[in-house]
């Protein structure tokens, strides 16, 4: 048998930290409402993920919140100034 092990196992190379979009799974349901609300809002737009981003930034501030992944800016995720300048207005028209 090799020295790998089963399945080849580890060769003595170091573990590689997983890429930015992989985050642990939420199995205590802490984001359950907010997931909920953007699959929901996802469904009745006809999967339009445009008219649900208020739902989809919701979901990760709560993610973050809750140390299920890593903080970071809302602008770096695609939410800048402008995303909260037209989300403003837009829920002011409601």
């Amino acid at each position: 048998m090799s020295a790998g092990g089963a399945f080849g196992g580890n060769r003595g190379l170091r573990p590689v930290p997983p890429e930015k979009g992989v985050f642990p799974l939420d199995h205590m349901h802490l984001c359950d409402l907010e997931k909920k609300e953007y699959l929901n809002c996802l469904k009745s737009s006809g999967h339009k993920s445009d008219n649900c981003r208020h739902f989809s930034k919701k979901y990760l501030v709560c993610r973050m919140e809750k140390n299920l992944m890593a903080k970071q800016d809302m602008s770096e995720l695609g939410f800048g100034k402008n995303y909260d300048a037209d989300t403003s207005s837009e829920e002011m028209e409601q």
